[in-house]
Parts: C-alpha cells; sequence; structure tokens
C-alpha cells in the first residue's frame, strides 16, 4: 500500500530534509549536524530516541500497545564520503572534499520519514519498533561501535532489516536476496624491509621496490590459483608507497590493498598465501617483509525468513515483476554486517536509476533520486505492519 505518494506533504518534506543533509555532508563519527536535524524532527514528531551511541548515532522508538508482540529495528547509515562532488545541483555539497555520493543522505530522510507517518498513524504498530540512524558505515563500522557500545542490551529486538539504493536497478524496482548480499571486507598491509643504497649502486643494497613489484604480481594468483575458481575473493593492491629522491633506492616500501570474500574458509585461505608469498619473496632476494593483515567487516548474509518477508512486502508495493530475486552478490561491503551477525534480517537494494541518474556510487557525479523517496519510506511502513501480522500469526 502506498501511505505516501509522490509529492505529498511527506514527500517534500523528505525532499528537505534530504537536501539539507546533501548540502552538509559529515564523515565517519562528525556527523552531529546530521545528528542533530534527525533529533530535531524527531522531537517535532514527538518521537522518544537516545542519542549519543557510536558518537553520533541515534535510535529512535515507538511503541505499541503489546510489549510481548515483539520488537523490530529498522536502519539507515548517516555517513557521507572523502570525494569531491562535481554535480551542480543547487543542494550539491559545500563542504570542499566531502559529499553524500552513496546515497546516505536518502537513507536517513526515507528513514525518517517512515518514523515521522508511523508516529502519526500508529496502527500497524502492535510492539515496538526502533529506528537506528547509524553513523560511520564507510570504512569505519559504525555498526560495530554501536552495538559494542550496547545497541542491543539497550535495544534488544527480535529482527533488523536495512536497505541501500542501488542505481545499476532502475527506480521503480528491487532486489532481495535469500542468503550472501555483499562479501566481506578485509585490508592488508605489507611493509618490504630492503637495504638503501645509491640509486646507480643498486649492487650495494637490496632494492625493495624490485622486490615489491614482484609480491603485487604474486598476489594476483592467490585468487587465480588458491582459491576455488566456485568461490569468490577479490585481493586488490590500491597503493605502493615508497622512496622520495629520484637517486636513492629506499629502504622499504609499503604495499596497501583490499580482500574481499564470503567464506572463513577464503579468508584464511588468503591470509596464509599472503604471508608465504610475501615472506619467499622477500627472503629469496635478501629481503624481508612485515605483514599487517585486519579483519574490518564480515559478510552480509540475510535470514530466509526474513528475505522472504521483505520480498513479499516490496512485491504488494510496487509488483511481482519489479522485485528481482537472487542477484549475483556484491563484492562491496556494508557494516550492517555487524547487526545481521547478532540478528535475525534482511537487507534490501532499492532501484535508484533514472536518465537523469545514472552515475555509480561513490563517484563524484552521483546523486540520490528523490523519486524513490516514498518507495523506501512505505517499503518500510509496510515491512512494519507486515512484520508484526506475522509475529501475531506465529
Amino acid at each position: 500500500m502506498k501511505f505516501i505518494t509522490d509529492n505529498d506533504s511527506y514527500h517534500q518534506r523528505m525532499t528537505q530534509w534530504r537536501h539539507a543533509f546533501h548540502r552538509c555532508p559529515e564523515t565517519a563519527f562528525e556527523e552531529h549536524q546530521t545528528s542533530a536535524l534527525i533529533a530535531q524532527v524527531l522531537s517535532q514528531a514527538g518521537i522518544e530516541h537516545h542519542r549519543g551511541l557510536g558518537t553520533t548515532g541515534i535510535v529512535a522508538t515507538l511503541k505499541g500497545s503489546d510489549p510481548a508482540a515483539g520488537t523490530l529495528a529498522l536502519r539507515a547509515d548517516m555517513d557521507a564520503l572523502d570525494l569531491q562532488e562535481l554535480n551542480s545541483c543547487g543542494h550539491k555539497s559545500s563542504i570542499d572534499g566531502k559529499m553524500h555520493g552513496c546515497g546516505h543522505d536518502g537513507h536517513s530522510a526515507m528513514l525518517l520519514g517512515a518514523a515521522c507517518y508511523l508516529a502519526e498513524h500508529p496502527e500497524s504498530i502492535t510492539g515496538t519498533v526502533h529506528f537506528i540512524f547509524q553513523p560511520a558505515e564507510e570504512n569505519e563500522g559504525g555498526a560495530r561501535e554501536m552495538i559494542k557500545e550496547g545497541l542491543f542490551q539497550q535495544f534488544p529486538v527480535d529482527a533488523v532489516f536495512g536497505m541501500h539504493n542501488w542505481p545499476a536497478l532502475p527506480a521503480g524496482r528491487a532486489a532481495v536476496n535469500d542468503s550472501s548480499v555483499m562479501s566481506a571486507f578485509d585490508t592488508f598491509e605489507i611493509t618490504v624491509h630492503g637495504q638503501g643504497c645509491h640509486a646507480a649502486m643498486p649492487h650495494q643494497g637490496v632494492d625493495p621496490i624490485v622486490i615489491a613489484s614482484e609480491l603485487v604480481l604474486a598476489l594476483q594468483t592467490i585468487v587465480s590459483r588458491s582459491v576455488d575458481p566456485l568461490e569468490s575473493a577479490v585481493v586488490t593492491v590500491t597503493q605502493i608507497h615508497g622512496g622520495d629522491a629520484l637517486n636513492v633506492i629506499p629502504n622499504e616500501v609499503v604495499i596497501r590493498g583490499t580482500c574481499r570474500f564470503f567464506k572463513a574458509e577464503v579468508q584464511q585461505l588468503i591470509i596464509e598465501h599472503m604471508q608465504r608469498l610475501s615472506d619467499a619473496i622477500t627472503l629469496a632476494h635478501g629481503a624481508s617483509a612485515t605483514v599487517a593483515y585486519t579483519p574490518r567487516y564480515p559478510a552480509t548474509v540475510n535470514t530466509a525468513d526474513e528475505a522472504a518477508l521483505a520480498a513479499s512486502v516490496l512485491r504488494q508495493l510496487i509488483g511481482e515483476q519489479q522485485v528481482e530475486k537472487n542477484l549475483a552478490p556484491s563484492m562491496g561491503a556494508e557494516d550492517f554486517a555487524f547487526m545481521l551477525a547478532d540478528n535475525p534480517g534482511a537487507y534490501i537494494w532499492l532501484g535508484n536509476g533514472s536518465e537523469q541518474h545514472q552515475a555509480p556510487l561513490h563517484n563524484p557525479y552521483y546523486d540520490f533520486n528523490d523519486a524513490i523517496l516514498p518507495t523506501g519510506a512505505n517499503y518500510w511502513i509496510n515491512l512494519v505492519g507486515s512484520w508484526f501480522e506475522n509475529q501475531a500469526k506465529s
């Protein structure tokens, strides 16, 4: 059911909020103005809310008449990217080097719109609904930090749901996977320790640049020759740093990058082979290596019942043919995975693409499609009603 319609007062308010978020992008754990605006709107709507988890996070709560009816959580991320916006729209970023290039401004606006609507029309809420506005999704694990600080101890839930806009899907469409949605995300830093010398006399040193070059190529064999071809994995080198002068071979070179995968056994294989290759190649050249491997986000994996509910709600909202099931998972990562690791739930992709909105995520020309704000808010509202109906039947 379409509770919020195109260009009605809710749509207009969500658009205004979205533009305000977009004009003032704030990155990980710095979402103070964004958080303050959300809190202001919640206060005006008379919605109880708690601030401060994960530094800037907010949890808003609506309660029905029956506490035993269960507790549901809906989550939106708030943070922006370190990226220079190249759009010329009236709501473009006012802060150099920062922009909402992933649509978190739209995610927050849709969840805020749904919360305000449900506060005014609470008929479908029999138990409790928590609306989680989360900081620092991009790289810094805001979900993990909110959980560490007691999110699910203070606000225990029976299920948690999230969504992300997806420019590769046309507006009016959505996608739901029964299981894996997005990959795990780790980082690595390998330091090659050589022996510096004059560039004109390389025989007097141990050149870490040559060794690092060989190692970068060898790392590509982890996926191509060590991971089962039927499994998904990525090992990508994104940085090489070494040297300061044109005529000096440095002592060290640092290689950094990221790894993506879905299964723990693939992660362990990557770690073991990365260490083995680093040790063997550097030893062969009379050098040594230090490998620092850092697990970051686990894979985002839906639970089947919650994914089925999400798909059912979307089919009723936008039509059977508009809902894609089990698209190929993305090798991108999402820290909503931490919430799914603690609770049943589902994470969906909501189509964002149109003729005017073709830029991919994390692109300086990206802008969230305001036309889908009602669709996202209506999804949340319908999901709340359907979830409590299911709870009553179980």
